[in-house]
């Protein structure tokens, strides 16, 4: 009989349980260290508390979702994906339904129950978990992990360890960015830690804090660069977007789920010096000519109307109203006095109206963290190092970012469950 393998596991968030579990169902003695006082912290505050599992988009559109580095879980998915992750919830009693976008989400509205059945899964099959013990450093010999050192300066031996902190983002559940430095430790290359479906900064700091508040539905947006020719340049978004979407008015810029969607290839454009804007088609179901006609017709059938009052039939009052001011015909004039042009000029804003973005909160605020461990580093098939023999790395800690929709946590489970069982021996 092979004696059983000890595996430590690092950071008891989705991809962690998920590693612990499939190890220690493998046979492994496995050890989960969680610097918190609970498991799965983030987990917990996902989906606003309702943690959206995963997505029930085909593989091809899922693997879409990540960007370029979509590919690199093409194996992970077609080894453990949607059904078996759903399978496996509902094993330990948690039904799942599929809502808006696809996604997916536990029957109960509660992530905790997600939560508590990853950890069922885990010690169920005898993995042991230690909260409050942070990591400091993986031990290494000869190229090949042979235990962990924790802050305390405890010291736990193993024949394989799994990376599982999470990105640096959501910083009070523990994500801290502590995995990122031990990969580096070891010598792994680290892609610039960004954030990703962030709120975007605004330079029009005063008109965004009239506008707070103001969420719009179905309109489309479009981030545009700046030329040396004058020629604004369209920035392609870091994954495919809805044609349409929400967009929320905050006083510092702009947030809501296409802002969020699109805000990576934003951070990373002004990052490199770009000259950023975001246009907003707040009628993007209408042509420039079908509003011009539109405006032409309400003008006429209601000429003594202030604009700002005339707007309030197309938008929100006080986005109106701020319309109504970036007008070079002025607010207060009744519209019979505005000439054609400027009535061109007003349908132009409506079809095009932007913001120029100066960067974005930081990554503490982001929902996922962008870059991380470089995917050319870590082997597909099991998750594990290309730098150092017996460490495999899972979850945000790689450079993988996906949209929202559960595709993140999809990678984490998928990636952890991997490893786990790499890690194994199995």
């Amino acid at each position: 009989m092979m004696p059983r393998r000890n595996v430590i596991v690092i950071g008891a968030g989705a991809a962690g349980l998920m590693a612990a579990g499939r190890a220690a169902e493998l046979g492994a003695r496995v050890l989960l260290l969680e610097k918190m006082g609970e498991a799965g912290k983030k987990i917990l505050v996902t989906g606003q508390e309702r943690c959206n599992v995963t997505n029930a988009a085909p593989l091809e559109a899922f693997l879409t979702a990540f960007g370029h580095n979509g590919p690199f879980l093409r194996n992970a998915f077609h080894r453990f994906f949607r059904e078996e992750l759903l399978a496996l919830l509902r094993r330990y009693g948690v039904e799942t339904q599929v809502e808006r976008g696809g996604r997916i989400f536990p029957a109960s509205g509660r992530a905790a129950d997600v939560r508590d059945a990853l950890l069922r899964y885990a010690t169920e099959h005898g993995a042991t978990i230690r909260y409050h013990t942070a990591v400091q450093e993986l031990l290494v010999k000869e190229e090949h992990v042979t235990g962990v050192r924790t802050v305390g300066g405890e010291t736990f031996p193993a024949a394989a360890a799994i990376l599982a902190t999470g990105g640096a983002s959501w910083p009070g559940t523990g994500s801290t960015g502590d995995g990122y430095v031990m990969a580096r430790d070891l010598g792994h290359t680290l892609v610039p830690l960004r954030p990703a479906l962030v709120p975007l900064t605004v330079a029009e700091k005063a008109r965004a804090k009239a506008l707070q508040g103001v969420s719009l539905r179905n309109v489309a947006c479009t981030l545009l660069e700046a030329t040396p020719g004058g020629k604004d340049k369209v920035l392609p978004p870091p994954w495919p977007l809805p044609p349409t979407g929400e967009v929320l008015f905050t006083h510092f810029g702009l947030s809501g789920p296409l802002v969020l969607s699109l805000s990576l290839a934003a951070v990373d454009a002004v990052r490199a010096g770009k000259s950023v804007t975001l246009a907003l088609d707040l009628k993007p179901g209408m042509t420039f000519e079908e509003v011009r006609a539109r405006l032409q017709r309400e003008f006429e059938q209601y000429p003594q109307r202030k604009l700002p009052h005339l707007l309030r039939g197309w938008l929100p009052g006080s986005l109106a109203d701020e319309l109504a001011k970036l007008t070079p015909s002025g607010a207060e004039r009744p519209v019979f006095t505005i000439r054609a042009g400027e009535r061109d000029e007003l349908a132009t804003l409506l079809k095009n109206f932007r913001w120029r973005i100066t960067g974005s909160l930081p990554l503490a605020a982001g929902m996922v963290t962008a870059g991380g461990v470089a995917l050319k580093e870590v082997d597909p098939r099991s998750f594990a190092s290309r730098r150092v023999a017996g460490l495999h790395l899972v979850g945000e800690v790689l450079d993988l970012a996906a949209d929202t929709g559960g595709y993140n946590l999809q990678a984490a489970f998928s990636s952890g469950y991997l490893a786990g069982e790499a890690a194994a021996g199995d």
